[in-house]
């Protein structure tokens, strides 16, 4: 079955990828979860349309993703959660929560895809957190950040 991505999936391809992929696969994930598409001829410029809009996304370089790690990495990240006595959180910090702050705080507004960002165990405490980001395929920037309560 052949497929159009509109999402990334890992182990297949970036959104605007034309894939062949075995039929139940396709069928019963791909599709319902809304990673693909099939391909048609007129398919052919929601293609185009995806990889314009990727393309506008993506970091230009590796001296542009240089630029966004120093710039993000030079930045403390406050991040105000509600949180009870003794410093615990009512949930967990999520993925939504620091690709909202980081935009907020960076100068210049920063736009950080939250599958990008990577936690390594949940943040469920305040104080000060040190959380990955990645800029580029070579470009890895760990930015801190300071959960207040708020």
């Amino acid at each position: 079955m052949k497929l159009i991505l509109t999402q990334e999936v890992s182990g297949l391809g970036a959104p605007g990828d034309i894939v062949e992929v075995k039929d139940g696969y396709g069928r019963n994930y791909l599709i319902p979860r809304g990673f693909a598409i099939r391909w048609t001829r007129g398919g052919e410029r929601t293609v185009e349309s995806i990889k314009a809009a990727r393309s506008s996304r993506e970091v230009r370089d590796l001296d542009h993703a240089q630029q966004i790690k120093a710039r993000l990495e030079s930045t403390t990240v406050d991040l105000p959660v509600r949180a009870g006595q003794g410093g615990r959180l009512f949930g967990a910090v999520t993925v939504n929560d620091i690709a909202g702050a980081i935009a907020g705080a960076v100068e210049g507004g920063a736009q950080v895809d939250k599958r990008k960002i990577l936690v390594g165990n949940p943040i469920k405490s305040l104080g000060s957190h040190q959380v990955t980001v990645k800029v580029h395929d070579e470009v890895d920037a760990v930015v801190s950040l300071n959960v207040i309560a708020g």
